[in-house]
């Protein structure tokens, strides 16, 4: 790993780290270990918690700091009701970055900022972003269409620019990235890095089940499917047979399978039924989903663990980027960074040969 910048960037200044690459905060795939091995190499990994409880995130997050001293990030959910003692969290153990699926309130951006936390909201439009900035965010992540998981219909093409010419704090683009071209490319829009999720997924030091992590490979570019059947929301996953038979699923039989997930992440995560409600209403009152949707929403997290982390692909659900269907091998997180840095800086010394 170098310790100089191959590219300076405001990302590299804002957080610390070596490249202006970062590893998304994928639901139960980015643990300490691709967190730390991300950070090892470079990059900046954001550990992923919206799935776990307060005392869990502690515990991963110090299992992170002790297998690597470089900056990293941690993924927060702003509706949370626990979202304030999250973030102290992040202040008490020097965590560098705290990025947000939704928009932070002001005042919870504003503790961050005055301990020297770096606050990154992902959004998907640029009114969105004008937002965020106003409340004083240091920088967004926006991600395509192209993108796993929860996604939009804009692709990144589209959207990075709206979103580059609307504000003034630094971008960065997620959503179809996966080598240096893509990185050449994004630098070249007026980015400050890139974002990627299914290529750090699909590493050598990726938790999920390598059989799984094998699967993934054997898809081609139509290999996805963005479906609302899991959760109410548009969600970009790998098209398996369990995802067609939840396509063409009755309302009985999704709610019974909703009842069963529900009961199933109550227990796991130790969640009280008024936290459960209490979550739901400010999701509802935030006019981000309906009640219908909420009480969906209680599929997700239970469906993705039976995939990625139990490796049941026949009752679980594989969040994946359109980019997988040009994927072909696991290379370590090291490798990656040190090959998409080297890739981009030959692209952009090309382009500069060839001006008149």
């Amino acid at each position: 790993m170098t310790t100089t910048p191959t590219f300076r960037t405001p990302l590299t200044e804002l957080t610390g780290v070596d490249h202006p690459i970062v590893q998304t905060g994928m639901g139960w795939v980015a643990g300490p270990r691709l967190v730390s091995a991300t950070a090892n190499a470079g990059a900046l990994g954001i550990l992923a918690s919206a799935t776990m409880t307060l005392d869990q995130l502690e515990k991963a997050i110090v299992e992170v700091k002790g297998r690597t001293d470089r900056p990293f990030g941690v993924n927060l959910r702003a509706d949370a009701s626990d979202a304030p003692d999250r973030c102290r969290l992040l202040i008490d153990h020097d965590v560098k970055v705290a990025s947000f699926a939704l928009a932070p309130k002001p005042e919870l951006i504003s503790k961050l900022k005055e301990h020297d936390v770096v606050v990154m909201p992902s959004i998907g439009a640029a009114k969105h972003a004008k937002k965020v900035a106003g409340w004083g965010a240091d920088m967004v992540m926006i991600q395509g269409g192209e993108g796993g998981g929860h996604t939009g219909a804009v692709p990144t093409t589209l959207l990075l620019p709206s979103v580059l010419d609307a504000v003034d704090i630094p971008v960065v683009a997620a959503g179809g990235f996966f080598d240096g071209r893509g990185l050449a490319a994004a630098l070249s829009y007026g980015a400050a890095g890139i974002g990627m999720g299914t290529r750090f997924l699909l590493t050598a030091d990726s938790a999920v089940p390598e059989d799984v992590r094998r699967r993934y490979l054997d898809f081609g570019l139509d290999g996805t499917v963005v479906t609302t059947k899991a959760d109410g929301m548009p969600h970009r996953l790998l098209r398996t047979e369990f995802i067609d038979t939840l396509e063409k699923e009755g309302a009985t039989a999704k709610l019974l399978r909703t009842l069963k997930r529900t009961l199933q992440f109550k227990e796991m995560s130790g969640s009280k039924w008024s936290t459960l409600v209490k979550d739901g209403r400010a999701m509802v009152h935030g006019g981000d989903r309906t009640w219908a949707e909420v009480v969906l929403a209680a599929n997700t997290p239970m469906l993705l663990r039976a995939g990625l982390v139990e490796g049941d692909t026949n009752a679980g659900m594989l969040s994946s980027g359109q980019v997988v269907g040009l994927l072909d091998d696991l290379p370590t997180c090291e490798e990656l960074v040190d090959r998409i840095v080297g890739q981009a800086a030959d692209r952009l010394k090309y382009l500069d040969a060839t001006r008149i």
